[in-house]
Protein backbone atom coordinates (compact mmCIF):
# COMPACT_ATOMS: atom_id res chain seq x y z
CA UNK A 1 0.00 0.00 0.00
CA UNK A 2 1.43 3.38 -0.66
CA UNK A 3 1.95 6.16 1.61
CA UNK A 4 -1.20 8.30 0.65
CA UNK A 5 -3.13 5.05 0.99
CA UNK A 6 -1.62 4.46 4.63
CA UNK A 7 -2.67 8.00 5.64
CA UNK A 8 -5.94 7.89 4.43
CA UNK A 9 -6.36 4.33 6.58
CA UNK A 10 -4.98 5.92 9.50
CA UNK A 11 -7.44 9.15 9.09
CA UNK A 12 -9.91 6.66 8.29
CA UNK A 13 -9.24 4.13 11.94
CA UNK A 14 -8.69 7.65 14.06
CA UNK A 15 -12.14 8.91 12.68
CA UNK A 16 -14.10 5.75 13.82
CA UNK A 17 -12.37 5.19 16.83
CA UNK A 18 -13.13 8.84 18.20
CA UNK A 19 -16.63 7.75 16.89
CA UNK A 20 -16.87 5.00 18.79
CA UNK A 21 -15.66 6.72 22.03
CA UNK A 22 -18.12 9.15 21.85
CA UNK A 23 -20.89 7.28 21.27
CA UNK A 24 -19.87 5.01 24.22
CA UNK A 25 -19.60 8.75 26.26
CA UNK A 26 -22.81 8.85 25.13
CA UNK A 27 -24.47 6.23 26.49
CA UNK A 28 -22.78 6.44 29.77
CA UNK A 29 -24.18 9.99 30.14
CA UNK A 30 -27.93 8.98 29.05
CA UNK A 31 -28.12 7.73 33.18
CA UNK A 32 -31.21 5.83 33.74
CA UNK A 33 -32.75 6.31 29.92
CA UNK A 34 -29.85 4.29 28.83
CA UNK A 35 -32.97 2.51 26.83
CA UNK A 36 -33.11 5.83 24.27
CA UNK A 37 -29.18 5.21 23.51
CA UNK A 38 -27.58 1.30 22.75
CA UNK A 39 -24.12 1.23 23.31
CA UNK A 40 -21.58 0.30 20.34
CA UNK A 41 -21.61 -3.34 22.47
CA UNK A 42 -25.37 -3.43 22.29
CA UNK A 43 -25.95 -2.60 18.17
CA UNK A 44 -22.99 -4.84 17.38
CA UNK A 45 -24.83 -8.15 19.51
CA UNK A 46 -28.00 -7.31 17.05
CA UNK A 47 -25.70 -6.99 14.15
CA UNK A 48 -24.13 -10.33 14.85
CA UNK A 49 -27.41 -12.15 16.24
CA UNK A 50 -29.46 -10.75 13.53
CA UNK A 51 -27.37 -10.50 10.72
CA UNK A 52 -29.56 -12.50 8.35
CA UNK A 53 -32.69 -10.30 8.80
CA UNK A 54 -30.51 -7.49 8.22
CA UNK A 55 -28.96 -8.18 5.11
CA UNK A 56 -32.17 -9.05 3.59
CA UNK A 57 -33.69 -5.52 4.13
CA UNK A 58 -30.40 -4.05 3.28
CA UNK A 59 -30.25 -5.51 -0.08
CA UNK A 60 -33.41 -4.48 -1.15
CA UNK A 61 -32.18 -0.79 0.12
CA UNK A 62 -28.99 -0.94 -1.55
CA UNK A 63 -31.22 -2.34 -5.14
CA UNK A 64 -33.70 0.82 -4.47
CA UNK A 65 -30.33 3.57 -4.43
CA UNK A 66 -28.29 1.63 -7.01
CA UNK A 67 -31.23 1.87 -9.58
CA UNK A 68 -32.07 5.63 -8.56
CA UNK A 69 -28.74 6.69 -8.97
CA UNK A 70 -28.15 5.20 -12.28
CA UNK A 71 -31.86 6.14 -13.79
CA UNK A 72 -30.88 9.48 -12.02
CA UNK A 73 -27.87 10.09 -13.39
CA UNK A 74 -28.70 8.67 -17.15
CA UNK A 75 -31.77 11.62 -16.93
CA UNK A 76 -29.43 13.97 -15.62
CA UNK A 77 -27.33 13.87 -18.17
CA UNK A 78 -29.80 13.92 -20.89
CA UNK A 79 -31.57 16.60 -19.66
CA UNK A 80 -28.54 19.06 -19.10
CA UNK A 81 -27.22 18.25 -22.77
CA UNK A 82 -31.09 19.66 -23.52
CA UNK A 83 -30.88 22.43 -21.91
CA UNK A 84 -27.01 23.59 -22.82
CA UNK A 85 -28.06 22.69 -26.55
CA UNK A 86 -31.82 24.29 -27.15
CA UNK A 87 -32.21 27.09 -26.10
CA UNK A 88 -36.47 27.15 -25.86
CA UNK A 89 -36.14 24.03 -24.29
CA UNK A 90 -33.83 25.75 -21.82
CA UNK A 91 -36.46 28.43 -21.45
CA UNK A 92 -39.53 26.32 -20.64
CA UNK A 93 -37.67 23.52 -18.92
CA UNK A 94 -35.32 25.46 -16.19
CA UNK A 95 -38.27 26.80 -14.04
CA UNK A 96 -39.90 23.96 -14.10
CA UNK A 97 -36.75 22.51 -12.75
CA UNK A 98 -36.64 24.82 -10.34
CA UNK A 99 -40.03 24.18 -8.51
CA UNK A 100 -39.91 20.65 -8.76
CA UNK A 101 -36.66 21.22 -6.27
CA UNK A 102 -39.15 23.45 -4.00
CA UNK A 103 -41.43 21.07 -3.38
CA UNK A 104 -40.00 18.95 -0.52
CA UNK A 105 -39.45 15.54 -0.38
CA UNK A 106 -41.62 14.24 1.90
CA UNK A 107 -44.51 15.75 0.13
CA UNK A 108 -43.89 14.04 -2.84
CA UNK A 109 -43.14 10.37 -1.76
CA UNK A 110 -46.80 9.77 -0.39
CA UNK A 111 -48.03 10.45 -4.10
CA UNK A 112 -45.54 8.22 -5.40
CA UNK A 113 -46.25 5.29 -3.42
CA UNK A 114 -50.10 6.00 -4.11
CA UNK A 115 -49.25 5.87 -7.96
CA UNK A 116 -46.36 3.18 -7.72
CA UNK A 117 -47.26 1.04 -5.38
CA UNK A 118 -45.36 -0.54 -2.02
CA UNK A 119 -42.92 -2.18 -4.17
CA UNK A 120 -39.83 -1.23 -5.96
CA UNK A 121 -40.87 1.34 -8.23
CA UNK A 122 -42.13 4.18 -5.66
CA UNK A 123 -38.76 4.05 -4.01
CA UNK A 124 -36.34 4.15 -6.93
CA UNK A 125 -38.54 7.31 -8.02
CA UNK A 126 -37.81 8.62 -5.19
CA UNK A 127 -34.02 8.07 -5.08
CA UNK A 128 -33.83 9.33 -8.39
CA UNK A 129 -35.78 12.66 -8.22
CA UNK A 130 -33.30 13.40 -5.34
CA UNK A 131 -30.22 12.34 -7.29
CA UNK A 132 -31.42 13.85 -10.59
CA UNK A 133 -31.49 17.56 -9.85
CA UNK A 134 -27.31 17.95 -8.94
CA UNK A 135 -26.24 15.58 -11.80
CA UNK A 136 -28.54 17.74 -13.91
CA UNK A 137 -27.71 21.52 -12.41
CA UNK A 138 -23.84 20.40 -12.15
CA UNK A 139 -23.64 18.88 -15.88
CA UNK A 140 -25.23 22.13 -17.41
CA UNK A 141 -23.37 24.89 -15.65
CA UNK A 142 -20.46 22.61 -16.72
CA UNK A 143 -21.53 22.55 -20.35
CA UNK A 144 -22.69 26.53 -20.52
CA UNK A 145 -19.18 27.44 -18.76
CA UNK A 146 -16.71 26.16 -21.41
CA UNK A 147 -13.60 28.18 -22.40
CA UNK A 148 -15.14 30.34 -24.49
CA UNK A 149 -11.27 30.79 -26.00
CA UNK A 150 -12.13 26.72 -27.34
CA UNK A 151 -15.46 27.79 -28.85
CA UNK A 152 -14.02 30.19 -30.77
CA UNK A 153 -11.63 27.87 -32.04
CA UNK A 154 -14.10 25.39 -32.97
CA UNK A 155 -15.94 27.77 -35.15
CA UNK A 156 -12.82 28.95 -36.82
CA UNK A 157 -11.92 25.20 -37.78
CA UNK A 158 -15.15 24.80 -39.10
CA UNK A 159 -16.56 22.22 -36.47
CA UNK A 160 -20.29 21.65 -35.68
CA UNK A 161 -22.43 21.60 -32.90
CA UNK A 162 -22.56 17.82 -32.95
CA UNK A 163 -18.45 17.56 -33.07
CA UNK A 164 -17.97 20.59 -30.85
CA UNK A 165 -20.01 19.27 -28.04
CA UNK A 166 -18.30 15.61 -28.59
CA UNK A 167 -14.52 16.87 -28.59
CA UNK A 168 -14.62 20.21 -26.14
CA UNK A 169 -17.89 20.65 -24.45
CA UNK A 170 -18.47 17.37 -23.02
CA UNK A 171 -14.94 16.95 -22.03
CA UNK A 172 -14.58 20.57 -20.37
CA UNK A 173 -17.26 19.99 -18.22
CA UNK A 174 -16.83 16.35 -17.11
CA UNK A 175 -15.24 17.88 -14.06
CA UNK A 176 -18.82 19.47 -12.97
CA UNK A 177 -20.39 16.60 -13.65
CA UNK A 178 -18.14 14.42 -11.55
CA UNK A 179 -18.89 17.27 -8.56
CA UNK A 180 -22.51 16.92 -9.30
CA UNK A 181 -22.73 12.94 -9.34
CA UNK A 182 -20.45 13.22 -5.71
CA UNK A 183 -23.05 15.06 -4.40
CA UNK A 184 -26.05 13.13 -5.95
CA UNK A 185 -24.12 9.94 -4.70
CA UNK A 186 -24.06 11.18 -1.11
CA UNK A 187 -27.71 11.96 -0.84
CA UNK A 188 -28.97 8.59 -2.74
CA UNK A 189 -29.67 7.06 0.31
CA UNK A 190 -32.43 9.57 1.57
CA UNK A 191 -34.95 9.19 -1.06
CA UNK A 192 -34.87 5.26 -1.08
CA UNK A 193 -35.45 5.24 2.85
CA UNK A 194 -37.83 8.31 2.89
CA UNK A 195 -39.94 6.01 0.58
CA UNK A 196 -39.47 2.63 2.72
CA UNK A 197 -40.75 5.42 5.32
CA UNK A 198 -44.34 6.30 3.63
CA UNK A 199 -45.04 2.61 2.85
CA UNK A 200 -42.78 -0.35 1.78
CA UNK A 201 -42.63 -4.16 3.02
CA UNK A 202 -38.91 -4.38 3.32
CA UNK A 203 -36.16 -2.67 3.24
CA UNK A 204 -33.75 -0.87 6.24
CA UNK A 205 -35.99 2.01 6.32
CA UNK A 206 -39.43 -0.38 7.06
CA UNK A 207 -36.56 -2.53 9.25
CA UNK A 208 -36.47 0.96 11.59
CA UNK A 209 -40.03 1.95 11.64
CA UNK A 210 -40.89 -1.83 12.86
CA UNK A 211 -38.01 -1.85 15.48
CA UNK A 212 -38.95 1.83 16.18
CA UNK A 213 -42.48 0.39 16.90
CA UNK A 214 -41.34 -2.23 18.94
CA UNK A 215 -39.09 -0.03 21.01
CA UNK A 216 -36.24 -1.70 19.32
CA UNK A 217 -33.68 0.71 19.79
CA UNK A 218 -30.60 -1.84 18.84
CA UNK A 219 -32.03 -3.04 16.10
CA UNK A 220 -33.12 0.48 14.72
CA UNK A 221 -29.04 1.49 15.32
CA UNK A 222 -27.78 -1.57 13.41
CA UNK A 223 -29.69 -0.79 10.41
CA UNK A 224 -29.07 2.76 10.55
CA UNK A 225 -24.70 1.40 10.76
CA UNK A 226 -25.52 -1.09 7.63
CA UNK A 227 -27.15 1.86 5.90
CA UNK A 228 -24.35 4.52 6.78
CA UNK A 229 -21.79 1.80 6.01
CA UNK A 230 -23.06 1.45 2.63
CA UNK A 231 -23.27 4.69 1.75
CA UNK A 232 -19.67 5.92 2.73
CA UNK A 233 -18.63 2.17 0.74
CA UNK A 234 -20.62 3.88 -2.29
CA UNK A 235 -19.42 7.43 -2.13
CA UNK A 236 -15.53 6.10 -1.90
CA UNK A 237 -15.86 4.00 -4.94
CA UNK A 238 -18.02 6.38 -7.00
CA UNK A 239 -14.89 8.89 -5.93
CA UNK A 240 -12.37 6.10 -6.60
CA UNK A 241 -13.92 5.86 -10.30
CA UNK A 242 -14.47 9.17 -11.11
CA UNK A 243 -10.37 10.03 -10.05
CA UNK A 244 -9.27 7.53 -12.43
CA UNK A 245 -11.55 8.04 -15.28
CA UNK A 246 -11.19 12.15 -15.22
CA UNK A 247 -6.79 11.79 -13.74
CA UNK A 248 -6.56 15.14 -14.95
CA UNK A 249 -8.49 16.94 -12.55
CA UNK A 250 -7.11 17.43 -9.35
CA UNK A 251 -8.23 17.22 -5.67
CA UNK A 252 -9.61 21.19 -5.74
CA UNK A 253 -11.94 20.49 -8.68
CA UNK A 254 -9.45 22.64 -11.12
CA UNK A 255 -8.59 21.52 -14.48
CA UNK A 256 -4.67 21.28 -14.71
Amino acid sequence: MSRDGLQRLGRTVVTVAVLLGLWQIAFHLTGERRFLLPSPAQTLEVLVERHVQILEHAGVTFAEILLGLGLGCVLGVGTALLLASFRPVRRWLMPVLVVSQAIPVFAIAPLLVLWLGYGLGSKVAMATLIIYFPVTAAFFDGLRRTDPGWMDLARVMGGGRFATLRHIRLPAALPAFASGLRVATAVAPIGAVVGEWVGSSAGLGYLMLQANARMQVPMMFAALFVLAVFAVALYTAVDVLLRRALPWVPDDGRTS
